[in-house]
């Protein structure tokens, strides 16, 4: 009995203490609400591709994915997956120091490092932990990381887990870079981390001029190529090939889960030192579980098909142009781009909310960004082309943002 009533005043305390927080959770949901900022989520129940199936039946074009070459509901990749789980199981249940190391996750890691042309290869179980994991176990207080003001949120945390000196620069902006550089001079090491596409506003990072001056004020390069490997470059290979700056760069940061699949993993490669110190340091990699043998399957065969043929970059690079030129013509405002996002400006909040639900009325998945993703003013949908659009999807895109456009008078 005495057991029981303790049992309930316990219940009742506990459930008083998170009456107050549970309150102020309502609070700041109803104020995200309120703001237009609640991020609500779609069920697709088909494979990820350029038409999706929605919950209930319905059927949408998609352009909001990051699926850049198509290849999430490639057959290759589902049938090297396949044969991956088949032959090395479903998960490693381990970390790869421990026990959590197969064959093909040093397969794969070469793979990766042949294609950026690069010593060596540390994987993630995502991008965001391979930029987690980069700075703090290569950088201390006598050091400095000068980084682009739109690089990705993965850079920005991982900057704040490293005591290094922190310097941020206008984006792209090489006249401000230059003068944190001279700023930083008195650090021991200096490191510029940029992103290789933005992924707000497509723009690319220019990384000869960065490299230049890398060598200039003595500094370490780092790019994160998740939106850009896969997409720019004259056969897709990154900034890297697009800048001629093999060899000048010294770590690159990357997905599998964008260009080169769509699936999970990220992956650090560069110089052999720096990836060696990462294994031995590096906690994201330390402590967390190793990609699963089909996701290193899958990823493998990804590297196979683009070694193969360079007709999906190709095709992706003819869709962002064909609909580049549609929507300019039309007399939208797109930001320059030389990858495969077009930002179309509206620079209203409210404006970009109901511009993107009247295109999901029209069949058109897009996304509309607002602050705080994007500036005060700059309000966009960001447009994402996939090499698995055809010519008559990006046709009826166009025709669904010309519509909306002019009943919300965007356009005449």
């Amino acid at each position: 009995m005495e057991k029981s009533i303790n049992l309930k005043i316990e219940s009742i305390t506990q459930k008083a203490m998170y009456g107050s927080f549970q309150k102020h959770l309502q609070d700041e949901i109803a104020s995200i609400r309120e703001a237009g900022l609640y991020k609500n989520e779609r069920n697709i129940v088909s494979p990820q591709t350029a038409e999706i199936t929605l919950e209930g039946g319905g059927k949408a074009l998609n352009f909001c994915a990051n699926n850049y070459l198509g290849l999430a509901d490639n057959p290759r990749l589902i049938k090297a997956a396949e044969k991956a789980m088949e032959n090395r199981g479903y998960g490693m249940s381990s970390v790869r120091f421990i026990c959590g190391t197969q064959d093909i996750h040093k397969e794969l890691e070469k793979a990766v490092s042949d294609y950026f042309k690069t010593e060596d290869t540390i994987l993630y179980a995502a991008c965001f932990d391979a930029n987690g994991g980069v700075f703090e176990p290569l950088f201390s207080s006598e050091d400095a990381i000068i980084s682009d003001s739109l690089n990705h949120a993965s850079i920005i945390d991982g900057v704040r887990l490293c005591k290094a000196q922190r310097f941020r620069y206008a984006n792209a902006d090489m006249a401000d870079l230059e003068e944190k550089l001279k700023e930083a001079q008195s650090c021991r090491f200096r490191i510029i981390v940029t992103d290789g596409v933005f992924s707000m506003d497509g723009n690319v990072a220019p990384m000869d001029r960065i490299c230049d001056l890398a060598e200039k004020y003595d500094a370490l390069v780092m790019v994160d190529e998740s939106h850009s490997a896969g997409v720019v470059g004259p056969t897709g290979h990154g900034v890297a090939e697009q800048f001629g700056c093999y060899g000048r760069i010294d770590i690159f940061t990357g997905t599998l889960g964008k260009a080169f699949g769509g699936a999970v993993g990220g992956f650090t490669t560069g110089r052999k030192e720096i990836i060696e110190m990462l294994r031995q340091r590096s906690r994201p990699y330390l402590f967390s579980n190793s990609i699963p043998p089909m996701i290193a399957g899958a990823a493998l065969e990804t590297f196979k098909i683009l070694s193969e043929s360079n007709a999906l970059h190709d095709r992706l690079a003819e869709n962002v142009t064909y609909f580049r030129e549609k929507m300019l013509s039309a007399g939208f405002d797109i930001k320059p781009t030389q990858s495969a996002i077009c930002a179309v400006m509206l620079y209203d909040a409210k404006l970009s909310q109901e511009f993107a639900a009247r295109m999901a009325e029209e069949g058109i998945f897009v996304t509309g960004f607002y602050y705080p993703v994007v500036p005060k003013g700059q309000a966009r949908i960001r447009v994402q082309l996939s090499a698995a659009h055809r010519r008559e999807h990006l046709d009826k895109a166009v025709a669904a943002f010309i519509k909306v456009g002019k009943e919300l008078k965007v356009i005449a």
